[in-house]
């Protein structure tokens, strides 16, 4: 078995999903700051592997369906970054299959003496939803088989805001509406991936702090209708939020239908974002994402589409 590598060495933090949403994020933020990252990849040719490979990264080929190609990625690791490997079929989430993977992963660093994992899986609600049954799972199994295990759970992404809107939800149609579940008129919690590339910075700065700790994620809470005001005063553009009806949401498919009525049902996010401030003042709002980056984005991809 490996030697377990102490975080805060010269060893580097292994990333999954490094080439995705998160896993880049967490790579742009720990390579700032001067850390080294070995980032799991399926195909270091491709164009998002590359650019981490540019701005310092090591790729490392790797496939979470392939336990075997794990344990090299993993060899004299200071810790590892996990996003769970999700997977669907035509009936929703394929649950086994994601726990397999996970697992996978957290049976390979347990075994090449890694002490510390931050996995990143999803925000929960006031009750249990057929989508995260699979990440709870692999909470469980983290805690269970590592010594230092932290989980961040973040809300919905301001990027999503530059999601495909043309399909009937999220992202911003070319006519410059907003489509989604959530009522008009409550508060619904986002956060910014940079944000979330922070927690996990500071995570692995201070392993210990952070041991066993289940972090909900968010940093601002606006209503839908507030964060269409918002954008169109950041962009310029003429955006505006429209709720879907239940058959709309019905003919998006079961996993949308059934989120819905869970939304229906009452069940909210709830992460405690003035003391997450606390851990980190400078947690961004929509207002500060929009201003640094995400208005000339939403600008680009609205006017683009």
């Amino acid at each position: 078995m490996t030697t377990a590598t102490p975080a805060g060495t010269d060893a580097p933090i292994l990333i999954t999903g490094a080439t995705g949403k998160q896993g880049g994020a967490t790579a742009r933020r720990l390579l700032a700051e001067g850390r080294k990252v070995r980032a799991l990849v399926r195909d270091p040719a491709a164009p998002a592997a590359a650019e981490l490979a540019a701005a310092g990264a090591q790729l490392v080929r790797g496939d979470f369906d392939d336990p075997a190609s794990l344990p090299p990625a993993l060899d004299g690791a200071a810790a590892v970054f996990g996003v769970p490997p999700v997977s669907f079929g035509p009936a929703g989430p394929r649950t086994e299959l994601e726990v397999a993977r996970g697992r996978a992963l957290i049976d390979a660093a347990a075994r090449a003496g890694v002490e510390q994992i931050v996995f990143s899986t999803v925000a929960s609600t006031s009750a249990p939803s057929r989508g995260a049954q699979g990440k709870t799972l692999i909470e469980e199994y983290l805690r269970d088989h590592v010594a230092l295990p932290t989980v961040l759970r973040p809300v919905r992404f301001m990027t999503n805001y530059l999601g495909a809107g043309v399909v009937g939800i999220d992202g911003i149609s070319p006519d410059g509406v907003h489509r989604h579940l959530f009522p008009p008129h409550e508060p619904m919690q986002v956060i910014a991936l940079e944000d979330i590339a922070e927690f996990a910075a500071l995570t692995f700065a201070d392993p210990a702090r952070f041991a066993g700790r289940t972090l909900e994620l968010a940093g601002d809470e606006p209503t839908p209708v507030e964060a269409a005001a918002a954008i169109s005063a950041a962009t310029g553009l003429p955006i505006r939020y429209e709720q879907l009806t239940d058959d709309e949401t019905a003919r998006l498919g079961p996993e949308i239908a059934e989120t819905a009525k869970h939304w229906q049902a009452g069940h909210r996010w709830h992460a405690d974002i003035e003391a997450l401030r606390v851990i980190h003042p400078g947690l961004r709002t929509l207002a500060d994402w929009l201003a640094d980056s995400g208005a000339a984005a939403i600008r680009a991809h609205v006017t683009a589409v």
